[in-house]
């Protein structure tokens, strides 16, 4: 009988860590994986989302359809296009501007981080009708009326908006390094620009390549509402991307199996990039010990 219970309560005692964790699996589970089965069963249907009109089967035609789809490379293009050009507002310019308020002290430095941070607060709708008018060509520059400037344009909106929260994560990673070790550099007569290669960069690898993975995976998510707002993929598909071309497909042609089939296949593309950024964060960060 004791042997039982000890049994028993060892047994409690091994489950008792993933029972912590049970909670955040089911909704994981529940608003992730299980909302990704649901695209995937869909993508090889034609439906049109009308609770009269049974959906027809239709296998793997949806994919062959979106692979002869011309603008699914364009929005390919654009999607990389777009990732290239949110680095430098993710990764450098956030740099930049960390560590000169680092040198702000007090009322001052906690001025200038809201000015910064304010553009993240504000709606992209609002940040539309700002830049729209800025924008214009009636009383502006009108880039969004060239097809070459069209997606830059996008981007410098995009970029403005994500300079504050990229700011804000690299100002905490900043925090989080030891100041004596650039007074021990400065001491054996190391410049700027090498305790800048050496210690800062080293010491900061985990926090940049962690921006980077969220600019690689969430640049289509974050320029998707600005685009919505401004361009509707204009113009002639210039500033189109991944996100876009799904809510094209979705929401205005209705056609729901064809969008889900592009989800599958962004998934699948987006899943393995991940991957391989994940790979060079493990390979790259270094850890103060």
């Amino acid at each position: 009988m004791s042997f039982l219970r000890a049994h028993r309560w060892g047994s409690l005692d091994a489950a008792q860590p993933y029972l912590y964790v049970l909670p955040a699996l089911s909704m994981t589970v529940i608003w992730v994986y299980w909302p990704v089965l649901g695209t995937l069963q869909l993508s090889l249907y034609e439906w049109n989302l009308l609770p009269t009109r049974v959906p027809v089967w239709l296998g793997l035609d949806n994919y062959r359809q979106l692979l002869n789809q011309p603008e699914l490379n364009r929005a390919l293009v654009n999607t990389g296009l777009y990732v290239l050009g949110l680095v430098p507002f993710s990764i450098a310019l956030p740099l930049l501007v960390a560590l000169l308020l680092r040198r702000a002290r007090g009322a001052v430095g906690t001025f200038y981080r809201g000015v910064i941070f304010l553009p993240v607060l504000m709606a992209p709708v609002v940040v539309a009708v700002i830049w729209r008018w800025i924008l214009s060509p009636n009383h502006g520059i009108g880039w969004l009326l060239s097809p070459s400037l069209a997606l830059w344009a996008i981007v410098l909106i995009t970029g403005w908006k994500l300079l504050g929260f990229s700011t804000l994560i690299l100002s905490a990673g900043l925090t989080n390094i030891n100041r004596e070790y650039f007074e021990a550099a400065e001491i054996d007569g190391a410049t700027a620009l090498q305790r800048l290669r050496y210690i800062l960069l080293p010491l900061l690898s985990p926090t940049l390549l962690f921006m980077l993975l969220l600019t690689v995976l969430l640049a289509s998510q974050w320029t998707f509402p600005i685009i919505n707002a401004l361009t509707q993929g204009g113009p002639r598909s210039a500033t189109t991307n991944a996100y876009y071309i799904l809510w094209q497909f979705g929401f205005q042609t209705f056609n729901v199996g064809l969008s889900s089939a592009a989800g599958v296949l962004f998934f699948g593309g987006f899943l393995v990039v991940a991957i391989g950024v994940m790979r060079l964060i493990d390979r790259y960060s270094f850890f103060d010990a």
